[in-house]
């Protein structure tokens, strides 16, 4: 019965950390989508590395793949100086 319940937990407690993880993924990219709004000052090359980024975080998170998708916006974060 004790193994159940730490199965049972442990899986709970798996599931509630993916779910927080869904949730960041569109935080970051409602940051980067106000920063890009205000014009920064960026080249050209960097406006498309943001874009890129920005899209391919999209897609990672609409994919299910939150780790891949936070390291992905944080590439465009950093470009955009967002901390």
């Amino acid at each position: 019965m004790r193994k159940l319940c730490a199965i049972v937990l442990g899986t709970a407690m798996a599931m509630a950390g993916g779910t927080a993880m869904a949730f960041h993924c569109p935080a970051d990219m409602k940051k980067i989508d106000e920063a890009m709004s205000k014009n920064p000052k960026l080249s050209a090359n960097q406006v498309a590395q943001v874009k890129k980024y920005r899209g391919e975080g999209e897609a990672l998170h609409k994919a299910g793949k939150h780790q891949e998708s936070v390291d992905t916006l944080a590439k465009a974060m950093k470009l955009l100086d967002i901390k």
